[in-house]
């Protein structure tokens, strides 16, 4: 089962080697990773998306927990969330599909954020079926490149999963 997992982390020097050897040590694959500053400069918050059962979550949440400048570990399936991923797509439509690729970016609420004479680079965010639908309704026109940010995941205020 896929599990994403929040890792609030001291922001210093080595701490995303440790976790991520933490993982690669231990035989866990992360699937997706994405690391920002908090409001705090001195804090980190990692998103962490791998696979395994709840024993091989459980096991991963502790020995994240031991971690010295690692403040608190949430796996999101315990709690009610948001989560978004952003992918930048460059498609390079014939002519005649130009109209086509632009009216498929504004209904899924993408936005145009290059554009160059034979192509046009389309950002689209949201969950993960939305990003896997838009990607593959571009490869028909095209794609040239994509990149595609790992999840990011917040708690829904006040409210636990039943």
């Amino acid at each position: 089962m896929r599990h994403t997992i929040s890792v609030l982390v001291e922001n210093k020097f080595g701490v995303l080697s440790r976790i991520s050897g933490l993982f690669s040590g231990r035989g866990y694959n992360i699937e997706s990773l994405s690391v920002g500053e908090t409001i705090d400069p001195q804090i980190s918050i990692m998103t962490i998306v791998t696979t395994g059962d709840d024993q091989i979550i459980e096991q991963i949440t502790k020995q994240l927990n031991k971690l010295i400048d690692v403040i608190k570990v949430v796996d999101f399936m315990e709690v009610d969330h948001v989560e978004r991923e952003m992918v930048l797509v460059k498609v390079a439509p014939k002519k005649e599909d130009k109209t086509e690729v632009l009216r498929l970016a504004e209904i899924f609420r993408g936005r145009i954020v290059d554009s160059g004479p034979k192509t046009f680079t389309i950002e689209i965010t949201g969950d993960e079926k939305k990003i896997e639908a838009f990607v593959e309704l571009m490869k028909g026109y095209g794609i040239k490149e994509f990149v595609r940010t790992g999840k990011v995941a917040m708690a829904r205020e006040g409210v636990k999963k039943a």
